[in-house]
């Protein structure tokens, strides 16, 4: 069956956003929960990874309101990887009610910033976004009517 997941690379906090988005959203990692740097082999022809960043994360999955998947990992330097934060990527949700939306939306926002408060929008849904503590920018669209 096909799927769309979001990825979302951090500096080297990706667990502490992981564990803020399952409290938000509930539920528990998919597979192996997470999977750590150190638990990969090293490769015979580098590079190598270094000791501080063996318990940084690899790769986690949540899965998010029953079918999408948040997976993230850190991009430690020490492997080759150069993180820059942009502001062309967001999350959208869709929650069924506009309950939902709104507990999403505090949840998501507080500690953040928002950006386009919830309301009714032109094309009838009740739409907003914020920016969570970690950057990351999420929009959300219901359609339930009043």
């Amino acid at each position: 069956m096909a799927s769309v997941s979001t990825y979302l690379n951090f500096s080297r906090n990706t667990e502490e956003a992981f564990n803020f988005y399952r409290s938000v959203f509930g539920g528990d990692f998919f597979g192996n929960g997470i999977m750590r740097f150190g638990d990969i082999p090293s490769p015979p022809d580098g590079p190598h990874l270094a000791e501080a960043d063996n318990n940084l994360v690899m790769h986690v999955e949540l899965r998010i309101l029953g079918v999408h998947s948040l997976m993230g990992t850190d991009a430690p330097e020490s492997m080759g990887f150069k993180l820059q934060m942009g502001n062309n990527n967001y999350i959208n949700l869709q929650p069924d009610t506009r309950e939902e939306t709104d507990q999403l939306f505090g949840k998501l926002s507080s500690g953040g910033k928002v950006t386009q408060e919830l309301q009714e929008m032109f094309w009838g849904d009740y739409f907003g976004s914020c920016t969570d503590k970690f950057g990351v920018q999420w929009m959300f669209n219901c359609g339930e009517k009043k």
